[in-house]
């Protein structure tokens, strides 16, 4: 994740007292803390770095499309290079799996400038090689996006927290606007693409991504990536990228013929 970003594209308020009941974060060291959260993982991206992600179907996992993009060269990156260790905590994971396809939202911009369309587009979905059918590995099913003032939490990864991931299960939705969910979650390097979460009768739900970290009139927020309609478009894309792999016959789909992965 980048630094501090300063949202002058937002005319945002946030109140010390909603963030004053924010819970602290839980580091999941055991399988017992961990067990509701293996479905999310840590993406290490070719020995470079790493970012957050979480299963929202056996074979796919949802994250932030940045994560995807080399800060030096600021072009996608060989995402055959890129790992899913899932549950990962303390050099174990539940479930290890390469990439086989990856679908960075069309219209988001990587070397833009810092706006609510480049954060509301900052969204990825990864197919894996195999899908997780361990069955302690559950992926997280979707919710619509939270209004402002509702609670919501974070598990997540960090530059200080590398091997095992951290649970705030109570912050709270500061802002809507244009997409982009502006909450008191405590998120750093590391975090990005994160799931945050509604807990609708006791189920979490991911509700959006981590984007980025940022301050609003000196208060350290973090900016989350509705899902709803991008991730729609994500799933849409990827069932292309699939069928663009399928032979055709004097113009009839063969769903029986050859195919063959895209790079």
């Amino acid at each position: 994740m980048r630094g501090w970003l300063s949202l002058s594209i937002m005319a945002l308020l946030v109140g010390s007292a909603a963030i004053a009941e924010d819970a602290r974060l839980k580091r999941l060291d055991t399988g017992n803390d961990g067990r509701a959260w293996e479905a999310v993982g840590r993406l290490d991206i070719g020995g470079t770095g790493f970012c957050t992600g979480a299963l929202i179907a056996p074979n796919l996992v949802l994250t932030a499309a940045h994560c995807l993009f080399d800060k030096k060269t600021r072009e996608l990156i060989d995402h055959k290079t890129v790992e899913f260790l899932a549950g990962w905590r303390n050099g174990r994971a539940s479930a290890y799996r390469n990439v086989r396809r990856a679908v960075v939202h069309p219209d988001y911009i990587f070397d833009g400038i810092v706006s609510s369309e480049r954060v509301r587009n900052n969204l990825a979905l990864l197919e894996l090689d195999r899908p997780i059918n361990n069955t302690t590995v559950t992926p997280f099913g979707t919710a619509a996006r939270p209004r402002k003032g509702d609670q919501v939490g974070v598990v997540s990864y960090a530059k200080d927290r590398s091997e095992a991931p951290s649970l705030q299960d109570v912050c709270t939705v500061l802002a809507r606007q244009e997409g982009v969910l502006v909450t008191s979650c405590s998120v750093d390097f590391g975090s990005s693409g994160a799931p945050i979460f509604t807990f609708k009768d006791g189920e979490p739900h991911i509700v959006s991504v981590v984007s980025a970290k940022a301050e609003v009139e000196g208060e350290k927020v973090s900016l989350g990536t509705a899902l709803g309609a991008p991730l729609a478009r994500l799933r849409a894309e990827m069932v292309a990228l699939k069928g663009a792999g399928r032979v055709q016959v004097d113009g009839v789909r063969n769903d029986t013929g050859a195919k063959f992965i895209k790079p």
